[in-house]
């Protein structure tokens, strides 16, 4: 889906829920989570060039696949806690929103672990020598 019709989609939907939301709110909040669903999966389907072109530059630099696949890891978390976050406050759940980023956060860290670790053996290696 092109910026446009996924700005037309936001814009549409945003005003659906915000009509509705005085009359049946259960049905805004549906519309509201449904439209950002949609455009989710719409991005998510573009993305595949992207983290092939990422998978690419890593082999071209000679950097270990683990690091490349960290990254792509990590940054599916962020989006995905992103949307969640942000679906969790429009919904009104403040709270629930930051136990989703709390989780978001200890996820990438501790997938990170490995990279941390060689960086540490790197740092000692340089030291010794």
């Amino acid at each position: 889906m092109q910026p446009f019709w996924i700005a037309a989609a936001a814009v549409a939907a945003a005003f659906s829920a915000v009509a509705l939301r005085k009359y049946a709110p259960e049905m805004s909040a549906v519309i509201a989570v449904s439209a950002g669903g949609v455009i989710l999966l719409s991005i998510l389907s573009q993305t595949s060039p992207v983290i092939n072109e990422i998978g690419q530059f890593i082999k071209g630099a000679g950097i270990d696949g683990t690091y490349g696949s960290v990254l792509i890891k990590t940054i599916g978390i962020c989006f995905l806690s992103q949307f969640t976050a942000d679906t969790c406050r429009d919904a009104g759940q403040n709270s629930l929103a930051s136990k989703v980023e709390l989780a978001a956060k200890i996820s990438v860290t501790v997938l990170s672990l490995p990279l941390f670790e060689a960086v540490l053996q790197t740092a000692a290696a340089l030291i010794t020598n």
